[in-house]
């Protein structure tokens, strides 16, 4: 996911204890690819939906629904998901997420073709429940693929590869997809019937090659792991969710509820920032298509990656509600500066946002769970779901943007961060206060 994969998947435990962990080494390296796979997707959203835009002649509301298809399949197919990897098993499901993925990659051809833009939507539908497979067995299978003692590095080691995909996708948006010719209303107005509809052509067919390029490595590596032995990973029976040992509903936890409402805004804001960037950058300061991909994929991307790495250092010494607090009062202040400045301030106040948002989602993430106890499984799978925030945020910018502008639609974000802010002073805290 966008925030950064958490898996809501039972504890595990691998039956092939008995391999050394040397022999993991190629597995560990094709379950890793995942993180980056999928963080790929998410970060050329940016990218088709000025794009997309472009190419169909979309309102910002209409284009805006890129990201809607992608969170919506998130949110329906994550519980099918589950029980078909409890059915079936993590590695059948892995390939066939693979496969789903790589499927939706080649329908962007047709959809490109035909330049029907629901086309679209049902492609990354389709990838997005590839991916919903992928993510929700990635995790378990980093944690049995080596020691014990050495999971939470091999895991933070492959949730870094997501810092990797959200520096490149943009960069890759900007120079195979993204053509550079922005012609205004008028000079598309100027233009035969004919002459439009073969610029349209040309624009919605960039996405041809690439998402024809992506489908076939998915394809490979979806064919490595068929011929990879990977090891077992299963529930153990000590540790499978039982809901009758639960003293009462889940919803008794205050600050659970209050974790999931600001799970769901601020992957809203996560999504909004970055989903709109390049069309704010050429409203407010006049930035190209192009260079502002780069300046999304070089400059936010990896401040969000090195933002992970620095805010992990910054809680070894500093409370996590406390930092989560600072970060959202800071953003903030950035979205505002954003809304009300033009040029290179504007830009760079959005470009700075990611940083700070680096910490957020597994921040609130656990928060959230804390004294859950019996509870924490469910409460888990809530704050997974939560993430449907990246569906509904966006719209709501596209449609402020087409009643007013886009600079102004970041006022959804603004409100989101406030959430943050609310969650780190009190939110987090509800139960503790309910029970004085």
């Amino acid at each position: 996911m966008a925030g950064g994969a958490v898996s809501n998947s039972t504890y595990i435990s691998s039956t092939n204890t008995e391999t050394k962990n040397s022999s993991y080494l190629f597995p560990f390296i094709l379950v890793t690819s995942l993180f980056f796979l999928w963080a790929l997707i998410h970060n050329l959203s940016p990218v088709l939906i000025p794009h997309l835009k472009k190419a169909c002649q979309l309102t910002d509301l209409q284009s805006s629904l890129i990201d809607s298809a992608v969170f919506a399949a998130y949110f329906l197919m994550a519980l099918p998901a589950g029980a078909v990897m409890r059915r079936f098993g993590y590695k059948t499901g892995i390939i066939f997420g693979l496969c789903l993925y790589a499927l939706g990659a080649f329908l962007f051809i047709p959809a490109a073709n035909s330049r029907e833009y629901v086309f679209f939507l049902g492609a990354l539908f389709v990838i997005a429940t590839g991916l919903t497979f992928l993510e929700t067995a990635a995790n378990p299978y980093v944690t049995v693929l080596g020691s014990p003692q050495t999971a939470t590095t091999r895991l933070n080691l492959a949730q870094s590869f997501n810092g990797v995909g959200a520096v490149l996708g943009p960069v890759i948006g900007a120079r195979f997809i993204l053509s550079g010719k922005e012609l205004t209303k008028a000079q598309l107005d100027a233009m035969s019937p004919v002459q439009l509809q073969q610029y349209l052509s040309t624009e919605a067919g960039t996405v041809k090659i690439p998402y024809l390029v992506i489908g076939l490595v998915v394809l490979l590596v979806a064919v490595l792991f068929v011929f990879t032995k990977m090891p077992d990973v299963q529930e153990t029976t000590d540790e499978a969710i039982d809901t009758s040992k639960s003293s009462g509903s889940i919803f008794r936890h205050k600050h659970l509820i209050a974790a999931i409402v600001t799970q769901f805004f601020y992957i809203g804001a996560q999504v909004g920032v970055n989903a709109f960037f390049i069309r704010f950058a050429k409203f407010s300061a006049g930035v190209p298509e192009k260079e502002a991909a780069n300046l999304l994929g070089w400059v936010a991307g990896l401040g969000f990656m090195t933002g992970r790495f620095f805010g992990t250092f910054l809680m070894s010494k500093v409370k996590p509600q406390l930092l989560l607090t600072l970060y959202g009062l800071i953003n903030v202040v950035l979205i505002l500066t954003a809304m009300l400045c033009k040029g290179t301030i504007a830009i760079g106040a959005v470009l700075m946002v990611p940083f700070f948002m680096s910490i957020m989602f597994p921040t609130i993430f656990s928060l959230g769970l804390r004294g859950l106890g019996k509870d924490t499984k469910f409460g888990s799978s809530l704050l997974v779901m939560s993430i449907v925030g990246g569906a509904i945020c966006p719209p709501l910018m596209g449609l402020i943007s087409d009643a007013s502008n886009i600079q102004m639609a970041y006022i959804v974000p603004l409100f989101c961060f406030a959430v943050v802010v609310w969650f780190g002073t009190k939110g987090y805290k509800l139960d503790a206060a309910a029970s004085h």
